[in-house]
């Protein structure tokens, strides 16, 4: 005998719990579903097991992150913005705090926090919070949509889907929910791997910096042609396999969409210079103290390792005294400094992504409401939807506003 809901929501992420607390808040007899034996797996390990829940924006900052996908989200944020976020949680005991990255996080470092908050409100709002229970079957009919699981059959006239998308598939989302949304005659957007590590080759000077963090740098991508396709600035982690940090993962989706093109990594180690202010600035350095060897002098700049490989890279030796470098190898300095390159041989795809591009077309959803073109009464939200921002709380953003969103129409 199937058991009947108003609404069943399946994936007990972000988006998910969110809108069943929006829904049952309305008076919704709400199920949700979660595969897990746990909610909020992605919650748990965001941000540095932090959980970094939005930033320090207007809606306006919100939405250009997106690029052109971002107007679908003006909705969702004019009901519940990254700013009703904050309140969200500062109203239910957890203080945020903000960073001077804009990056907002809650007070406590501990992403277990904000998910306490939600289950906490999810339980308070009598959510039906069924765990480790995936869904094995959805259908629809006449009758409405039915649901198969391994404990139970659900019947109701209203499905969320808040699976998310293919990113860290040891969290349960390994794209379960794209196969839903296609026999619903739904578009799949291509996905991508996006906000991944880049790997670099074996033989990368890269390699030799390993464990090394530079707070401020700005990174290019070129293509075969050397045409720049995409630019980021801030941190940068060098690692065991290539680059990491911030400033790679918010290029590696271009990376990563174009998996067989020659890609070039250039660094700009001192991105808050021009290339002739870089110069005049070398300049200086090696000419207030000959003396010393051109090593010792480029310290004042940069950690010992990152000297040692800019010296390499531009064929200068480390015990070369400053009054021996001449204006030709001051201008090589500079060049290696303005635009240190490195071949990219890929990401670390979906394992290690913190999100998912492509996925459901924003085309066939109503982004007033988050239910589908394709058929009435289905509604997604979340990661599952082609939208993917930078590093920074955008996608969780997104994630909760389009599940508030989506819980007050379900």
């Amino acid at each position: 005998m199937a058991i009947e809901f108003d609404c069943v929501i399946i994936g007990a992420g972000a988006a998910g719990l969110m809108a069943a607390i929006e829904s049952s808040k309305r008076g919704k007899r709400t199920l949700l579903l979660e595969k897990n034996t746990k909610p909020g797996v992605k919650i748990l390990m965001s941000g540095g097991t932090r959980c970094n829940l939005t930033q320090n924006t207007d809606t306006r900052g919100i939405i250009s992150e997106f690029g052109p996908n971002g107007r679908f989200l003006h909705s969702a944020l004019a009901a519940f913005s990254n700013e009703d976020l904050v309140t969200y949680f500062n109203q239910r005991g957890l203080p945020t705090k903000v960073e001077e990255t804009g990056k907002i996080f809650p007070q406590s470092d501990r992403a277990k926090d904000v998910l306490d908050v939600l289950v906490a409100d999810a339980e308070q709002h009598q959510v039906y919070l069924n765990l480790a229970e995936p869904v094995e079957l959805l259908e629809h009919s006449l009758n409405g949509f039915h649901i198969q699981t391994p404990k139970a059959q659900y019947v109701t006239s209203r499905v969320l889907i808040t699976t998310g998308g293919r990113s860290y598939p040891g969290c349960g989302t390994t794209g379960d929910g794209y196969q839903w949304c296609r026999a619903f005659g739904h578009t799949i957007v291509d996905t991508y791997p996006a906000l991944a590590p880049l790997k670099t080759p074996k033989n990368s000077w890269t390699r030799n910096l390993q464990g090394v963090t530079l707070p401020e740098l700005g990174l290019t991508i070129f293509d075969a042609k050397q045409k720049a396709v995409a630019k980021s600035q801030g941190s940068t982690l060098f690692t065991h396999v290539g680059v990491s940090g911030p400033s790679a993962m918010n290029i590696s989706k271009y990376v990563s969409t174009y998996a067989n093109a020659d890609f070039t990594l250039a660094f700009d180690l001192l991105p808050s210079l021009n290339l002739d202010q870089k110069q005049s600035k070398l300049q200086k350095l090696i000419t207030d103290e000959p003396r010393k060897q051109i090593d010792s002098v480029l310290k004042h700049l940069f950690p010992s390792r990152v000297v040692e490989v800019i010296l390499e890279q531009s064929q200068i030796n480390t015990t070369d005294r400053c009054a021996e470098i001449g204006k030709a190898k001051i201008r090589i300095l500079t060049q290696t400094i303005h635009s240190l390159q490195t071949p990219v041989t890929g990401t670390l795809g979906f394992e290690k992504a913190e999100v998912t591009a492509g996925g459901v077309s924003l085309l066939e959803v109503d982004s007033k409401t988050m239910e589908s073109k394709c058929l009435p009464g289905l509604y997604l939200a979340g990661e599952i939807l082609d939208l993917d921002g930078p590093i920074g709380g955008y996608n969780f953003t997104a994630a909760f506003a389009t599940g508030f969103l989506a819980g007050q129409h379900l």
